[in-house]
């Protein structure tokens, strides 16, 4: 059997929860969030596993092993008492507005194009939550809506005005002297959920781009937990799938809305997707000029990535699970320049492209 998630990781903030440094205030710029970006991927809890490992007494496990067998997946959240209930990106083919209490959807037609209900009166409605839990992800879109199983999510950001201080004086900077930073407020009654192979262990952690601190609890899954029958070989992918996390394919330096890999089906495939966004996933560390190491990191080469919620529709039943995908797929030549084996892509032990199987209205 192939693999599976054992560990659900909660990410409880301890006040504000993550901050990002705007851009200095200028004439031009005295307005706006630049830079936000929330919540943290799952590549920062992998990082977090693998500094742990390294600077706590007592170990995760080998670092081979974790190197080579640790998977991660997120972002998603829940409410604190009931974790395995989380909430994960709705398929963008369920069109759901909380305010107006109506819902609608997008289907393929006899000519394979998309269209959306044909009653007049639908045709207006905008979709205000994008978010729902994993327990519905097999209902029809009107029950998820009439059960409340759709969520706006729990957090909201909140700008702050810093002084820059001098780096060897405690006075703050005569020029470009102040910044915003961009912190996030979550509802105290929930949390950030991650899914993992491996428990990471309980205790409090800093966390995230600027290292706020956070309480950690690893809860166990077990094979008949939601997630885990929803990615079962015995639930393969038949026709259409849904991205719960950002899909990256395609080489180190380039992006593509889908794999390039002789093997994947991509003849008639169709796709129902918003524009690319931002997307980082490893960590280099920073050297001197002689080649020493540095005593900070940097981030790795951007991409872009196919957003959440983004509906891929095959032409031919996919007969796969996300599990089952190659290695391959998820960076096409690079695993094959660098000698490695297809099962040791670096983007899908960080849960890149994680989907799941979905119905569409007029796909058999």
């Amino acid at each position: 059997m192939a693999a599976m998630f054992q560990h659900l990781i909660t990410v409880s903030p301890l006040g504000f929860m993550y901050g990002s440094a705007g851009a200095f205030l200028s004439p031009e710029n005295l307005v706006g969030r630049s830079g936000s970006k929330f919540p943290p991927d799952a590549a920062t809890l992998s990082g977090l596993f693998f500094s742990t490992n390294h600077t706590t007494k007592q170990s995760i496990t080998h670092h081979t092993e974790l190197a080579q067998k640790l998977y991660v997946a997120g972002p998603f959240w829940a409410e604190s008492n009931t974790p395995e209930t989380f909430y994960v990106p709705i398929p963008r083919h369920r069109v759901i507005s909380i305010e107006k209490q109506e819902d609608d959807e997008w289907f393929l037609d006899d000519k394979q194009c998309w269209q959306r209900n044909s009653e007049p009166k639908k045709k207006d409605i905008e979709p205000d939550c994008f978010w729902q839990s994993i327990d519905s992800w097999k209902r029809k879109t009107r029950l998820i809506r009439t059960n409340k199983e759709a969520k706006k999510v729990p957090w909201e950001y909140v700008s702050f005005l810093h002084p820059k201080m001098k780096d060897d004086e405690r006075h703050v900077m005569e020029r470009d002297g102040l910044f915003l930073e961009n912190a996030v407020q979550m509802d105290e009654d929930y949390c950030l959920v991650y899914l993992s192979t491996h428990a990471l262990p309980d205790g409090w952690y800093r966390f995230g781009g600027e290292g706020h601190m956070v309480e950690i609890a690893s809860h166990p899954l077990t094979p008949d937990s939601t997630i885990n029958q929803l990615l079962h070989p015995d639930n393969q992918i038949k026709r259409a799938c849904a991205l719960i996390t950002p899909g990256v394919w395609g080489s180190n330096k380039l992006s593509y809305r889908y794999p390039k890999h002789n093997e994947f089906p991509r003849c008639g495939l169709k796709m129902l997707t918003d524009k690319a966004v931002p997307y980082r996933y490893r960590m280099g560390n920073r050297k001197t000029e002689r080649g020493r190491q540095g005593k900070g990191g940097q981030l790795g080469r951007g991409r872009y990535a196919v957003p959440v919620g983004s509906v891929y529709v095959f032409k031919q039943p996919l007969k796969k699970t996300w599990w089952e995908f190659p290695g391959a797929w998820f960076e096409a030549g690079l695993l094959k320049k660098e000698g490695l084996p297809p099962e040791e892509s670096l983007l899908k032990k960080v849960g890149c492209g994680l989907c799941l199987p979905v119905e569409i209205q007029g796909v058999v």
